[in-house]
């Protein structure tokens, strides 16, 4: 690794892989698909529910990554003109935070309640047990929800600068 790569933290390095893999196993299954669709006049049935399944899983494990390492989308425009303020930024910061733990909670509320009501049913085609597409969405919402609620606590300020990696 060379000096200038950034080191990456081991639950990072895990939802990388655990994205690739999700990628590639779709990837594999709709390409295969494809070719005995229109090659052999058959199919795999399991290769869209499989795809489904596993974009959900890689879309909520991504913005699980994405968020300590501020990646999601920002409005600092708003927050911009606080930088030369730091109480006032510490504060705006602080509401920021607790509208994220809120928001999180929310959604983990909803998720939770799609889990329970899946738990009892299966996928048409796989069998696998319904709870396992809303199950990811919960899980994020913990681990962004703790994540906000330590820099709530803590009363981290919203890092600034998103708008120079913007191209």
């Amino acid at each position: 690794m060379s000096a200038d790569t950034p080191t990456r933290a081991a639950p990072q390095r895990w939802a990388e892989a655990a994205m690739a893999a999700c990628l590639a196993v779709m990837a594999a299954a709709v390409f295969v698909n494809v070719v005995l669709r229109y090659g052999f006049g058959s199919g795999i049935a399991a290769s869209e529910e499989l795809s489904r399944l596993l974009f959900v899983w890689m879309v909520f494990i991504g913005a699980t990554a994405a968020y300590p390492r501020g990646e999601h989308m920002a409005f600092t425009a708003l927050l911009s003109p606080l930088a030369g303020r730091p109480r006032a930024l510490r504060w705006v910061s602080r509401g920021i935070h607790a509208l994220v733990v809120l928001s999180c909670a929310l959604l983990g509320w909803g998720a939770w309640q799609q889990v329970v009501v899946g738990w009892d049913s299966s996928s048409v085609v796989m069998g696998y047990p319904t709870a396992l597409l809303p199950l990811p969405a919960l899980l994020c919402a913990v681990s962004i929800g703790v994540m906000a609620l330590r820099q709530l606590l803590l009363g981290q300020p919203i890092a600034l600068g998103h708008e120079a990696e913007v191209e």
